[in-house]
């Protein structure tokens, strides 16, 4: 959404200069994190035909910080010289989520038990934009069929001057049942009566270099603990290999991220890439160092005035001497699969194509709570309302010499902004 004043005299000049850059409506929220997502500064010269397009893209990077309701800009111009001003509605930035949820892989995993002993709750509580730095803090506490505790911290301008960032957090899982093998491409779980099969524990910190709020690069290492009982080794030796009942890991990972999506959240339009680079090294002979090479790119395209149209795909390979059970994981684990999410599949490399078309079916923008008088709690924004999709997806899967090849057809409703 974008507002120019109607009063301010047009821009003649072929080249204007930015004057001034304010602000408006940022509460909380400091001036120099949204100045730093801008492309644009005092003393600049933007070619005035040029100029509405630069400032509702600078518009859409500061919407995609996902500290503000709305984002919008007026602008005046005297002489060549503009004055602009970005006003934005802040959020409520504490948000206590409560936990409910199945304790398998996905729904359809959990309705084909219909087991209401495995539910997970427990309460996930977030802090944006902490000190109006754009700072997040995250503290999940569950309990339940799984158990986990969780803390994480994320500060985006650690060092403003190089843009750096940084990131660090700890967690601790346990679960009461353990996918110890894999049949014809469905999991075999067991369930321990007494203690729990499996206990993961890690830390990790990230530190990235953020160009802007589309363009990052990743450098991260964890620490990873990981037990299994003595009867999941005995079920299948192999899990963590030579009948291992516990490991410890140092892992490296280095991921390179470019966003160009005009909504980080619900895009329509623009495109997503993401490639990444991963070791992990055992100590004390607990297993075999992997290396691991992960990829994903997706399109998407505005074909008519409600129309649009994705495309996408993602690999991964992964390379080693002798591979663990667990680590043997392609689709169904992290890369999932629409329609199929009763299976799973083991490999080592995989690669995953999606495509769909969506319409836009309602254009509802927000819904307005009138007893609440917060305007950061009043209004529930829907965006331009919602989608029905059609997708049709491909999919190819390397395990050993095995190859699957399938396609899957899927109608969706989903809300866009």
């Amino acid at each position: 959404m974008t507002s120019i004043n109607l009063f301010a005299a047009p821009c003649t000049v072929p080249v204007s200069v930015i004057d001034t850059v304010s602000f408006a409506g940022n509460e909380k929220t400091k001036v120099q994190v949204m100045l730093r997502e801008l492309t644009f500064a005092p003393g600049d010269s933007i070619a005035t035909s040029d100029l509405d397009s630069v400032l509702e893209d600078n518009r859409k990077r500061l919407f995609n910080l996902r500290l503000f309701h709305t984002v919008d800009y007026t602008y005046t111009c005297e002489d060549g010289r503009v004055a602009v001003v970005y006003t934005v509605q802040e959020r409520f930035y504490i948000y206590p989520i409560p936990i409910f949820d199945f304790a398998d892989r996905n729904f359809s995993a959990w309705l084909e038990r219909k087991d209401l002993d495995r539910l997970d709750y427990g309460l996930l509580l977030i802090q944006k934009n902490f000190r109006g730095r754009n700072e997040e803090l995250r503290v999940r506490l569950q309990r339940g069929f799984n158990r986990r505790i969780e803390f994480t911290y994320r500060n985006p301008y650690l060092v403003p001057k190089l843009k750096l960032g940084a990131d660090f957090g700890v967690s601790d899982y346990r679960s009461r049942t353990i996918s110890y093998n894999v049949i014809n491409h469905r999991q075999a779980l067991y369930e321990q009566e007494k203690g729990v099969p499996i206990r993961r524990s890690s830390v990790f910190g990230s530190v990235y270099y953020r160009e802007n709020v589309q363009r990052q690069s990743i450098f991260r290492m964890s620490y990873h603990f990981e037990k299994i009982s003595d009867e999941v080794s005995e079920l299948n030796p192999l899990y963590f290999g030579d009948g291992r009942t516990s490991r410890e890991s140092i892992r490296l990972d280095l991921i390179r991220v470019v966003n160009l999506r005009n909504n980080f959240v619900y895009p329509l339009t623009g495109s997503y890439f993401e490639l990444g680079a991963g070791q992990a090294f055992f100590l004390e002979n607990s297993g075999d160092a992997f290396t691991a090479f992960r990829g994903k790119y997706v399109r998407y395209l505005k074909l008519s005035e409600k129309f649009y149209y994705t495309v996408g795909a993602e690999a991964q390979a992964r390379f080693a001497k002798e591979y663990a059970f667990t680590d043997n994981v392609a689709l169904g684990y992290r890369s999932q699969v629409r329609g199929y999410e009763l299976y799973v599949v083991g490999g080592q490399h995989h690669a995953l194509m999606k495509q769909g078309v969506s319409r836009e079916m309602l254009k509802v923008e927000g819904i307005k709570i009138g007893f609440i008088k917060n305007p950061k709690l009043n209004t529930y924004f829907l965006g331009k309302g919602f989608i029905i999709s059609f997708s049709y997806g491909r999919k190819l899967v390397t395990s050993g010499f095995q190859l699957f090849h399938d396609r899957l057809c899927r109608l969706a409703v989903h809300r866009v902004r």
